[in-house]
């Protein structure tokens, strides 16, 4: 590790997990600055419309230290447009971290760990960015399920559009076969009731997700 190694941070924060199949447990956040997407119902648009802070990796693992034994979750933001990342994932998995990485499934996840859990965030056309996925990446999520890695898949929905279109992309690339489904309705657009049902009827093994964070602490933005 060099001096000029470092990434650009938006937050740092300790907090429960608040979403995928990790959600209610303890966890530290490293939020990264920056997005490729301008999804319609972003709820961290700080992430892009701020600069972040410059910091450095052996900055963040200090700082993760104080958290021993809790999960730890880089998310954004779009975590991997910033190429340090890998370092600061083998870093943590080297020094006996559980690393969670949420990205939004437009570039590659070649180069991830594969002790790093990936949690994919496939949009639907209710965000404005489906058109933007790359669909390479399901070949990859396959390898990795072949080496053993536990990766999840995201769907947030905003309309009954918007399930039908992730249950036709699940069902296409055989997605429950291949890892946690999670189905996310933004819950002022879709309503979760209207959403257990139709997943019910569906009778495909996936998970409905509602943000733990969100009913804890409403109405608050940053640090959860």
């Amino acid at each position: 590790m060099t001096a000029t190694d470092s990434l650009r941070v938006c937050e740092l924060f300790y907090s429960i997990q608040g979403e995928s199949t990790w959600a209610g447990m303890p966890c530290a956040f490293v939020r990264l600055s920056g997005c490729n997407l301008r999804c319609s119902y972003c709820d961290a648009a700080y992430t892009w419309s701020e600069p972040g802070r410059e910091r450095s990796i052996s900055e963040i693992l200090q700082w993760l230290e104080k958290y021993p034994g809790v999960l730890t979750e880089i998310t954004g933001g779009e975590p991997l447009l910033q190429t340090d990342i890998h370092l600061l994932i083998k870093r943590l998995i080297d020094n006996g971290h559980r690393v969670l990485i949420e990205t939004n499934g437009t570039l590659s996840i070649a180069d991830v760990h594969p002790q790093a859990i990936i949690i994919m965030d496939i949009k639907c056309p209710g965000s404005g960015m489906s058109d933007k996925f790359y669909r390479q990446n399901i070949k990859l999520l396959r390898q990795r399920r072949k080496i053993g890695c536990r990766d999840e898949i995201k769907f947030v929905l905003c309309s009954e559009d918007d399930f039908h279109w992730a249950v036709d992309m699940v069902q296409r690339y055989k997605m429950h076969l291949l890892t946690d489904v999670l189905f996310s309705p933004v819950t002022n657009l879709f309503p979760p009731k209207k959403a257990a049902a139709m997943i019910l009827a569906e009778k495909l093994p996936i998970r409905l997700q509602l943000q733990l964070h969100t009913l804890l602490w409403p109405g608050q933005k940053r640090g959860v």
